[in-house]
């Protein structure tokens, strides 16, 4: 969307906010408006001890908002003051994070029992200047009592598979900050570079730090170009990062890859591997084989630069991965076996915990815990660790019932490298679709927990992985404004069934965002579109919706191109046969909105009542069992929402027709990009029958015959006549060694059945 397009809208929107409204992201616990306002003017008086970060922080954000450079007292009678005042009896704070604001005509209070909640309430005030300064700077008189739900509020980044300068990381965390954020996850060691300095080990950064190129397009593409990239932040610089993320009352948490996600330690340092080398540090993305042997030397090693890690970083947390460790060089490494033996480890998952444990009691001596990703459960877990839930809830379930911290980031609400709006009109993705309001809809505590167990959860946080995202402005295109729906998920106030409430204050909040220079998306100004199921005949309805309204949405059922002269959107569209379906958003005749296209391929399966044996994941659910059968083939090249996927499951799907027809041809879809462990099945088989308990088998399709149709698989001459055709396609099973995620599951992914 141009510039000029997203100044319309954001000037059309601003039109119909609500001036009642307060423009505040995250929206506080309570809020009482007043009649009047607050002016502030260049008499203002900020009333504060002048030494405090805090009281300069708010002077320096004034004077970038408004241009008015205010002066800091400790005391004054000045008509106009914004004070910085702590707690007095009246007042009741009963948490270090909790803060009140007091604005009336004269004087603007923020009152706390602690930095951290003057820091807050700075936040919610800032918020309240106006946007637009060529009226008076007048802030609305109004009560606020206000605290965070969750202690851990974060956000992540991976600076391993694309490097960021010193000066992006502190505008990073300034983003953070803005929206009362408090844990920055910093992904400091990978496979694709290691980014921090150890004085011990010179090497890590030497050679570790530098790669002779890097992939270029998509992992399933496989091309590479040959520049040296790289780079790495030096120990004063991650002090002087540290500092200012403290001042900011922010927590950093550094993350040190272990066992695996280790080639550019090993790299480096050979001799710590099963093999002894040599490598290279890896140029592809993905999960490789050679990961830290665990002997004694490699503890010794790993110990030092846990030390000199935790001398920089003064979290209570150090991350040490635990994640996608392939088995593959354990299982033939004389060392490893030999250690299972004399240990009595059942397998390599044992050893892994093993190692886990290890790191774990050398970190707790020095007064640290460690927290890793889900797998860290596998093979049992560290006594003291936290667990990080990224494949799903799932693993952060079983942590809460056994009593340990957990930290919730499942990848369907929290991946902010998935699409986040209509693929075909996005920047290249991993994969995945995780739209605004999919994350404001996101609960941090499962339902499957108890009043108990809940208090295990910390809260949650949004990951951001590199492999796609090589530069700051496409960092900042990521996360915003996605970041701004988990800030108020997890400062607790998030109501999913007031999300249009939520994106009236979001949008007021890109006003800020244009005069700051920040690249945000624009995909929840595009018109989204949903297939669903008629009630009453089932056949597909197609909605089409806008972020502002739908009157000015029109569109095409024949495949031409949209004009303001089309069809205008009034109700879900039926669809009853093949066609395409162009749309777009209009506004004063002109076109205001990129076009969505949707193809939809209507057959004797379509809309039909389908059944799932095995569930699909979390994490790739699209629409469950009916994204089978809703007439829309997935794109191959970004499988973003379409697409199911089955995590070492098989795909067992039973269509319902409601009458006797006639079988002869099936179409089916599936996926294969190895590099992110999905497979086609190893075979398919199709059954048919006439009551829905028995069965008869009518046609198999063997792997080759898969692989030889490139997973588009049609399968013909079927000839036989049921009410009830059943699919059952077989995982591939475990990864074998060799490939990325060797000794994992493999993903089943699957689209549109269709039957002639």
């Amino acid at each position: 969307m141009s510039k000029k397009a997203t100044a319309f809208l954001l000037l059309i929107f601003n039109i119909g906010f609500s001036q009642t409204q307060l423009p505040l992201i995250p929206y506080p616990n309570s809020v009482q408006i007043e009649k009047g306002s607050f002016v502030i003017t260049k008499e203002t008086v900020i009333q504060a001890d002048e030494k405090t970060f805090e009281a300069n922080y708010l002077k320096a954000q004034i004077k970038e908002i408004t241009g008015l450079d205010l002066t800091i007292l400790p005391d004054t009678n000045a008509n106009s003051k914004i004070a910085l005042s702590f707690v007095v009896e009246s007042i009741v704070i009963s948490d270090s994070k909790q803060y009140h604001l007091d604005v009336s005509n004269k004087k603007a209070i923020i009152q706390a029992e602690s930095d951290e909640g003057f820091f807050y309430g700075i936040q919610t005030f800032l918020q309240l200047l106006p946007s637009d300064l060529k009226t008076q700077i007048k802030v609305p008189c109004l009560k606020i009592d206000d605290e965070p739900k969750f202690a851990w509020r974060g956000m992540h980044l991976d600076c391993a598979r694309h490097f960021f300068p010193k000066e992006f990381i502190k505008k990073y965390i300034d983003y953070l900050a803005m929206y009362k954020m408090n844990t920055f996850h910093w992904h400091l060691t990978d496979d694709q570079g290691w980014r921090i300095e150890i004085k011990k080990y010179p090497k890590l950064t030497q050679i570790g730090a530098w790669r002779k190129g890097s992939m270029v397009g998509h992992y399933r593409e496989q091309k590479f170009d040959d520049i040296r990239y790289g780079g790495f932040y030096t120990q004063e610089e991650i002090k002087e990062i540290v500092a200012y993320a403290t001042k900011r009352h922010i927590t950093i948490i550094p993350e040190i890859e272990m066992p695996g996600h280790a080639v550019a330690a090993l790299a480096s340092y050979p001799e710590y591997s099963c093999t002894g080398g040599p490598f290279e540090v890896a140029l592809k993305w993905g999960v490789l084989d050679d990961v830290f042997c665990p002997k004694e030397e490699t503890f010794t090693f790993l110990e030092n630069i846990l030390t000199e890690v935790m001398a920089l970083f003064p979290s209570q947390y150090i991350h040490v991965g635990g994640d996608e460790c392939p088995k593959t060089r354990w299982k033939k490494c004389p060392n490893c076996q030999a250690l299972i033996k004399k240990e009595g480890l059942k397998d390599e998952h044992e050893l892994q915990s093993y190692f886990i444990q290890r790191i774990e009691k050398f970190v707790n001596s020095k007064g640290r815990k460690i927290i890793g990703w889900d797998e860290i459960l596998e093979g049992g877990l560290a006594p003291n660790a936290a667990v990080m839930s990224w494949r799903g809830t799932k693993g952060g379930i079983e942590a809460a019932k056994q009593k340990h911290f957990v930290v919730m980031t499942p990848s369907s609400y929290c991946y902010f490298d998935h699409y986040q709006g209509e693929p075909k009109n996005e920047p290249l993705a991993i994969g995945g679709f995780t739209t605004v309001e999919k994350v404001y809809s996101f609960n941090p505590i499962p339902k499957e927990l108890t009043a108990e167990e809940s208090r295990y959860i910390l809260g949650a946080q949004g990951n951001v992985w590199t492999e796609y995202i090589n530069d700051e402005k496409k960092v900042e295109y990521m996360i915003f404004p996605r970041m701004l729906a988990l800030s108020e998920v997890l400062w607790g106030t998030s109501n999913p069934e007031k999300y249009k409430d939520f994106q009236d204050r979001m949008i007021q909040q890109l006003l800020a965002f244009d005069k700051k220079g920040i690249n945000y998306s624009k995909a929840f100004f595009e018109i989204t579109s949903k297939v669903n199921q008629s009630e009453v005949d089932n056949s597909l309805l197609f909605s089409l919706k806008s972020s502002k309204n739908n009157d000015g949405i029109r569109f095409t059922t024949d495949g031409s191109l949209p004009d303001w002269n089309a069809a205008t959107y009034q109700n879900p569209i039926k669809i009853t046969k093949s066609q395409t379906i162009k749309a777009a958003y209009f506004e004063d005749k002109q076109q205001k909105s990129a076009l969505i296209e949707q193809s939809f391929f209507v057959n004797k399966a379509t809309g039909k009542k389908t059944t799932l044996v095995n569930p699909v994941s979390e994490s790739y659910p699209a629409s469950g069992a009916f994204t089978l059968v809703d007439g829309i083939i997935g794109d191959r090249q970004k499988f973003g929402r379409d697409w199911l996927g089955f995590s070492g499951k098989d795909l067992i799907a039973t269509i319902d027709f409601g009458k006797t027809e006639e079988i002869n041809k099936l179409i089916i879809s599936f996926l294969e990009n190895e590099g992110s462990w999905i497979y086609f099945p190893k075979n398919i088989e199709i059954l048919v029958s006439n009551d829905g308990i028995n069965f008869e088998s009518a046609k198999q399709v063997s792997s080759e015959e898969i692989v030889q149709m490139k997973g588009e698989v049609t399968v013909n001459n079927i000839s036989k006549k049921a009410k009830f055709v059943k699919v059952i396609a077989t995982n591939f099973g475990r990864i074998p060694d060799g490939n990325p995620g060797a000794g994992s599951n493999a993903w089943l992914f699957v689209d549109e059945i269709g039957v002639e």
